[in-house]
């Protein structure tokens, strides 16, 4: 009935009992636009008010119909049918299940015009400037928000955080966060939770575990809960922790030290939010978010049998790797300021740099020398160590300079994690062939080759003090020659 608006084809759907009713709206088409041609399909539900059943069976006539987006504008009307209805029909369309704008159409108040008003709706959001600017700025106060606010420049990192975010709104699947002690896996774990919070996607608590503490038949009554009498010493019923996280969040920090029986029951936990608390003849239910957290590799504990492989898969759908902080030198700078105001925080007591002190500790930070072996933890230890020693909450040269001979000194036991280093770089046939005096040497100058951005950089470190004495200052060749002592070269360091 609209001269601006021309229908060559109209796909009417209807349910039996309507059969009556569809017949009479096609004849009416058919007498006020013989141009159109009506086609009927027929489509049943048990229950029109069913969210399950309407979008699944409007979902199959969607991916049965043979839409051609280049021949025709498809509009979906989403007037008619059960609210339930409309609401599937817009989701679909906003998925491009079907491939066309939304048709509204209404009646003309106070008009005697029959044919009332329509308007069209495109939920293509990048056509919209300012709806996609609102997006992009939510977006990135989502993941500035995970970073804890830290203006981070790692750009590894800050595209894992981006891609985090996308899957702690989106999601509800386990997630793995791996990396070092110290990475800030507890930290970012805590901060996914409080994003979906904001978000309204979880209303109960946030539950920390760390697995490592867990042992015997106490992990099982910590985790899964037990009832009065279950054992000696269980004197009054115990929900368990994961009780506790129902409709919120668990986070297993160190997951790969639980025993297989507990992952057995974590399994199941995941998959069927069911389990059975110690002593107990009736199962529980908790629906929660599990996080896990690990500085060990699951895979290789897997081919060790110390992990079931069936709780890796469900743990390995979203596995983000968090970078130690020696791998993140850039964002060193930006962490210290953060750290500065966690200090303030916490002790009601403002410290910063002079001019002269911030440069000198950026520069040892974000050198070589510096090894950050304790990652985040280290650098938020070295900050409350200047913060509490300096004068006047000033942090000054010469208590920077007290700082680096205590970080020297904490790092200086090349033993402590050279053999790791080296187990990274050389067969362990290999290694047994060096002699300890060697491999401490060796373990060192592998360290300074990862903190360095090339050879050269690697080589100036390395050789600093007897450079001044030659007459040629080769560092790189001098470098690699050591190297090939080993069969090692520095492509093969920068890749492990």
């Amino acid at each position: 009935m609209h001269q601006d608006l021309r229908v060559d084809r109209f796909i009417l759907l209807h349910g039996s009992p309507h059969r009556r009713l569809a017949e009479y709206i096609a004849e009416d088409i058919a007498s006020v636009s013989p141009e159109t041609a009506v086609e009927m399909r027929l489509l049943d539900f048990k229950d029109a008010w069913d969210f399950e059943e309407v979008y699944g069976k409007l979902l199959d006539f969607a991916r049965a119909e043979p839409f051609d987006p280049d021949v025709e504008d498809y509009l979906v009307h989403i007037t008619t049918g059960t609210h339930v209805a409309q609401i599937c029909l817009f989701l679909l369309t906003e998925a491009r299940y079907l491939p066309g704008r939304l048709l509204q159409t209404q009646p003309e108040r106070g008009s005697l015009n029959p044919a009332g008003t329509w308007n069209t709706i495109d939920l293509d959001l990048s056509r919209y400037d300012s709806i996609a600017t609102r997006f992009a700025v939510a977006s990135a106060e989502s993941t500035s928000f995970l970073k804890s606010g830290i203006d981070t420049r790692n750009a590894a990192f800050n595209r894992m955080i981006d891609e985090i975010e996308r899957v702690a709104l989106r999601s509800k699947a386990p997630m793995l966060l791996t990396g070092p002690t110290g990475a800030g896996k507890s930290q970012l774990a805590r901060r996914i939770y409080e994003l979906k919070r904001s978000k309204h996607q979880v209303a109960g608590q946030f539950v920390e575990v760390n697995c490592a503490t867990l042992r015997g038949d106490g992990a099982m009554s910590a985790l899964f809960g037990h009832r009065k009498g279950a054992f000696t010493g269980a004197v009054a019923d115990r929900p368990g922790l994961l009780r506790a996280a129902d409709k919120g969040t668990l986070f297993l920090d160190e997951i790969g030290e639980l025993g297989l029986d507990e992952q057995a029951m974590i399994l199941r936990a995941i998959e069927d939010k069911r389990f059975l608390p110690v002593g107990a003849d009736k199962e529980a239910a908790s629906e929660f978010q599990l996080i896990a957290g690990t500085n060990r590799d699951l895979g290789d504990a897997v081919a060790a049998g110390r992990f079931r492989d069936d709780l890796y898969a469900r743990l390995n759908l979203w596995t983000f790797k968090l970078p130690g902080l020696a791998d993140r030198r850039e964002d060193i700078e930006p962490n210290l300021d953060y750290e500065l105001d966690r200090y303030a925080a916490r002790e009601g007591d403002h410290a910063s740099f002079n001019k002269e002190a911030r440069q000198r500790y950026l520069a040892f930070a974000t050198g070589p020398a510096a090894r950050w072996t304790g990652n985040f933890r280290d650098l938020a230890a070295s900050v409350t160590r200047m913060a509490t020693l300096s004068p006047k909450g000033r942090i000054d040269i010469e208590c920077v300079e007290a700082e680096i001979v205590r970080l020297t000194h904490l790092w200086s036991d090349p033993s402590a994690d050279g053999a790791n280093i080296l187990a990274g770089v050389l067969p362990l046939d290999a290694l047994a062939n060096i002699d300890p005096f060697d491999r401490v040497q060796l373990a060192e100058v592998v360290r300074v080759c990862r903190a360095s951005r090339s050879l050269s950089e690697a080589g100036r470190s390395l050789f600093s003090a007897s450079r001044a004495r030659r007459s040629t200052s080769n560092d790189a060749d001098r470098l690699r020659k050591y190297l090939a002592r080993f069969e090692l070269d520095w492509a093969a360091i920068a890749r492990s």
